[in-house]
């Protein structure tokens, strides 16, 4: 069996979101094994509203605010690219929606990995795939504990 890849958490300027690392690594790779590949080189970077406004701006020509951006890395050896992630939107989604903010983390990383392995969220029919998909790993990753 290949070696796993690398994921990597980094966070700027907000408190350590990532204390489970051991097992959002396993359950990570979990779900890239789930999709017939393997995770290269994958960064979660946790990041202010500010911040990650500055990368929809530069890279997207977005003025608003969002809780993730994926930018894929071209990788011969499985999925690689960057999560970015804003602490806030999380924060502020996870009061919305009535769940813990260490829950809606989980949903926004696995969000941005099934882009990155090719899943999209432009129709109402494939945000709603990709939802589906996020709350079953999310249940896979609960009935870890």
């Amino acid at each position: 069996m290949a070696a796993l890849g690398t994921i990597g958490f980094i966070l700027q300027e907000v408190p350590d979101a990532f204390r489970e690392r051991t097992e959002l690594r396993q359950w990570l790779h979990r779900v890239a094994q789930d999709h017939g590949t393997r995770i290269d080189a994958i960064n979660f970077v946790l990041m202010t509203d500010k911040a990650l406004l500055h990368y929809n701006k530069t890279f997207l020509q977005h003025n608003d605010y969002t809780d993730v951006i994926t930018f894929p890395v071209e990788s011969n050896n499985g999925v690689a690219g960057d999560v970015l992630m804003s602490y806030d939107r999380i924060k502020e989604n996870a009061a919305l929606f009535g769940v813990s903010t260490k829950h809606e983390i989980r949903r926004v990383m696995v969000h941005g990995l099934l882009h990155l392995l090719g899943h999209s969220d432009t129709s109402k029919a494939k945000r709603e795939a990709m939802r589906a998909l996020e709350d079953e790993y999310l249940k896979r990753f609960a009935r870890r504990k």
